[in-house]
């Protein structure tokens, strides 16, 4: 596949990803980076990711060892490990905002250093605060806020709704068994979507056990939309509220300040609203939709401790780091971890045993 760039490129830059909620992650990456006349590569590895996402005019390498020959400048990681044998600047940008999912041991899973990274691009106050305080610790990774590449197609904010024909609401879950309200809520959405002249769109985190998600593919009410996880920003745009159990996608939701319904949530704040019973979600969804609700929802200002920036130029702020870290060869006086253990589970995970 060629890359149908019309310039020659000055950094290379390789997208190291597993699951497919790394493409709509990254792809506001790719375009700032092709802006600037750089190079991007695609690596994907594991038999969780589907290749069939990848566009045209996207160009992929195919095998470990066409990685390494590449010698990409930086690799940027949605997810959690990469390995330290792929040359260049390891950079983590996330796959979700900071939830408040923990371990059993009551780790916050977004926090976990796992040694394998030079530099956190977060995305807003909180999280920046707890990673510094993380850098300070460890010594050998930067810590810079960003703001989300995820989230620039977002911004600007927009409040037209005079083209929608009805109110629609987005609906998620997580997949963990502790904390997912898909099978119990099933039910409940098909018999409103039934009953009610609202549009529903339906995702799925990409990890949701098989016969969960064959009940919400197998609805085929016309107000009904399965929406696959490379496609939720653009139906976010299209949402006037969100319904979920307490996956991290309501904080992604929340920023364009719109209402937030959580339905059993262990875990609550001031600007959600949680429901415990069926029949109060009824009401509560109903009441919110028309204007009813009487508590504020003073989402604004718990939105700026998690992503302040509206500009829809997270993803040019992350280059912004990037570069002047490979520019100026800025690097923590410690170096990281060797990490035997999760290396060698990725050199057999990819098959390499290059020395």
């Amino acid at each position: 596949m060629q890359n149908k760039q019309p310039y020659s490129p000055s950094k290379k830059y390789l997208f190291f990803i597993s699951q497919d909620y790394s493409f709509p992650v990254l792809r506001p990456l790719q375009d700032a980076i092709w802006q600037r006349g750089h190079e991007v590569r695609w690596f994907m590895y594991g038999n969780e990711i589907h290749k069939e996402h990848i566009l045209d005019h996207e160009v992929v390498i195919s095998s470990i060892q066409d990685v390494i020959a590449y010698s990409p400048d930086a690799v940027f990681v949605p997810g959690n490990v990469v390995p330290s044998f792929i040359p260049g600047l390891k950079v983590e940008v996330f796959h979700g905002l900071p939830g408040n999912k923990t371990k059993k041991n009551g780790v916050i899973y977004h926090y976990i250093i796992r040694g394998m990274f030079d530099l956190y691009c977060t995305q807003g106050p909180r999280s920046t605060d707890i990673f510094k305080s993380l850098a300070k610790k460890y010594k050998y990774f930067d810590v810079e806020e960003t703001g989300w590449c995820k989230l620039d197609p977002l911004f600007p904010l927009s409040n037209d709704t005079s083209r929608r024909q009805k109110k629609s609401i987005f609906f998620a879950s997580t997949f963990s068994p502790r904390y997912s309200k898909a099978k119990i809520l099933h039910p409940f959405l098909l018999k409103m979507a039934q009953e009610h002249d609202y549009q529903w769109y339906i995702t799925l985190h990409p990890k949701m056990p098989q016969d969960i998600v064959d009940l919400y593919t197998s609805i085929t009410l016309p107000n009904v939309k399965f929406i696959y996880s490379t496609e939720v920003i653009q139906y976010f745009k299209k949402s006037d509220l969100m319904l979920c159990d307490i996956s991290s996608i309501t904080y992604e939701f929340a920023t364009q300040l719109k209402p937030v319904i959580t339905f059993q949530s262990p875990q609550t704040n001031t600007v959600f609203v949680n429901i415990d019973t069926l029949d109060e979600l009824e009401k509560s969804i109903i009441n919110i939709l028309n204007g009813m609700h009487k508590e504020p929802l003073n989402i604004e200002t718990y939105v700026h401790k998690y992503h302040p920036y509206q500009d829809g130029k997270s993803s040019q702020r992350v280059l912004n780091c990037v570069e002047k870290i490979l520019d100026q060869k800025i690097r923590p006086s410690k170096k990281k971890p060797l990490n035997f253990i999760r290396n060698f589970k990725l050199r057999k995970a990819l098959n390499y045993w290059v020395f």
